[in-house]
């Protein structure tokens, strides 16, 4: 007979979970609210003689895993008790419902059928029937007990705001009850849900779970409200690179060295993550706006270079003239980084191999005054070093023959007054340059500099191993620049006979 009634049983449970069916019969035993946490088994003994120390190891994990599930399981049925207790469903009411998670916790409740159809059109389509009938239902394999208990509860709340903010939960449960109230058709609870996620904070990660929700469920009007926090009107892209020239433009004439290097990390962080390929749909400051400013702020260091040796009676202050000249090379600096972050540095090299004029006064100047200016020579020396800069070799050559020797006399400046000045880094991009040229440019370069370096010693770059390197390319694996004939591949073309 106890077989028979299980058996019958299992069929009903089969039933409910397709759907609903009236059955006045049909109840549940308050025991059975909550599944029993399950029992953890010890190893035989003769298994624990076998490996003592593995086996007590491989125990102990497990009974830590089970403590940690089962204090998980004893936290959510109390809270689940909690809900339970609330007025709403101490009520009763002609509706048996039955939650079941994917973890075998179960929790019954009944509800009143009134306001299940009244507030869901999914209750409403399931429970069409005469009122007197009762109704058991059952949901399985849920996500989350607790959430479904509270979504029904919130269906009895008159303040449905009100209580979403006692919740104290967050972000991350009314997103779950969102998702519950979109399933079940609860409308006003899916309103609820999108005003409020509307009018509180998110989090970095609470907002990319956000979205993914809203977007995915694509529910109600509101929702478009609670995306405008992170969308903005295509209008936008039109102005986006007058957006990022006023902010680059803010920082290069910022008044407070304090915010302005602030301000520089913080938008260099931004349009680094900008950087990734494949990415169309990325708004990004544009290569014209770019050197739009490095024409603008070249010209500016022109200027103050102009004072720093104009020959008026009036001597300009020594302190006001290091500031300016600084200032603009270190905006240069900047925005050349921003650059060859981008992939976008070479025309910059063509542009800094022809200023002639800014280096004539450069050389006219006290190095105290001039030496971050050098920076930007090393700066490139270094992208095109690395490979992160791609100029022909008439480029390169260029920009060596225009700035080498101002970089020559303000490198032992440049690295002892300035600590972001790393001299490996410097030299090593350097040498890199220098070998790419051609053979015989390699060597004018080289024994220019060796006499210069045999007479300044640590106050010059010392490119020892790219000298070695020419010296043997020149001198030891020469190799000759004349075709060898006989080795040419040689194709002869006859008629294929028919």
């Amino acid at each position: 007979m106890g077989g028979e009634s299980g058996l019958k049983s299992r069929e009903v449970s089969a039933m409910i979970k397709q759907g609903f069916i009236p059955d006045p019969t049909l109840s549940f035993s308050p025991s059975r609210t909550f599944s029993p946490p399950p029992s953890s088994t010890r190893p035989s003994q003769n298994q624990a003689q076998t490996h003592p120390q593995h086996t007590q190891t491989l125990f102990d994990m497990m009974s830590e895993e089970h403590k940690f599930s089962d204090d998980k399981r004893r936290k959510a049925q109390d809270r689940l008790s909690k809900l339970l207790r609330e007025p709403a469903l101490r009520e009763g009411g002609e509706v048996r419902l039955t939650v079941v998670g994917r973890d075998g916790l179960r929790v019954s409740m009944e509800v009143r059928k009134s306001v299940l159809a009244d507030k869901s059109r999914f209750f409403a389509e399931k429970l069409r029937c005469d009122g007197a009938v009762s109704h058991s239902v059952e949901i399985s394999d849920c996500d989350d007990v607790e959430v479904y208990v509270e979504a029904v509860v919130l269906m009895h709340c008159e303040d449905l705001k009100a209580r979403l903010r006692s919740m104290g939960d967050g972000v991350p449960k009314v997103l779950s009850l969102l998702k519950v109230s979109a399933a079940i058709m609860f409308d006003v609870g899916v309103v609820s849900c999108l005003e409020y996620l509307e009018s509180i904070p998110w989090s970095e990660d609470e907002q990319e779970e956000v979205i993914s929700q809203v977007e995915h469920l694509q529910i109600h009007d509101s929702a478009a409200e609670v995306l405008q926090r992170v969308s903005s009107d295509p209008s936008t892209a039109d102005r986006a690179d007058d957006i990022f020239l006023n902010l680059i433009s803010g920082v290069l004439q910022a008044k407070d060295d304090k915010a302005r290097r602030e301000m520089k990390a913080l938008l260099s962080k931004l349009l680094k993550e900008n950087n990734a390929p494949n990415d169309s749909t990325r708004l990004d400051v544009s290569k014209d706006t770019l050197y739009h400013l490095c024409h603008k702020c070249i010209s500016s260091l022109l200027l103050c270079l102009s004072e720093a040796t104009g020959g008026g009676d009036e001597r300009p202050d020594r302190g006001v003239v290091v500031s300016d000249i600084t200032r603009e090379a270190d905006n240069i600096q900047w925005i050349v980084d921003i650059l060859i972050g981008k992939k976008i540095g070479e025309e910059f090299v063509e542009i800094w191999a022809e200023q002639k004029e800014l280096a004539a006064l450069h050389s006219k100047v006290p190095t105290v005054y001039r030496h971050e200016i050098s920076r930007i020579t090393a700066q490139l020396c270094i992208g095109i070093g690395r490979g992160h800069i791609l100029v022909p070799k008439e480029t390169r050559f260029s920009l060596l023959s225009t700035w080498l020797e101002a970089l020559y006399e303000d490198f032992g400046w440049m690295r002892r007054a300035s600590r972001a000045v790393d001299r490996k880094l410097v030299e090593d991009g350097l040498s890199q340059t220098i070998l790419t040229l051609p053979l015989l440019q390699q060597q004018a370069v080289l024994l220019n500099w060796f006499d210069r370096f045999l007479n300044k010693g640590d106050d010059c770059p010392n490119i020892q191993k790219a000298f070695e390197i020419w010296w043997r390319r020149a001198f030891i694996r020469q190799y000759s620049a004349e075709p060898d004939n006989n080795s040419q591949l040689q194709i002869t073309l006859s008629d294929y006979p028919s």
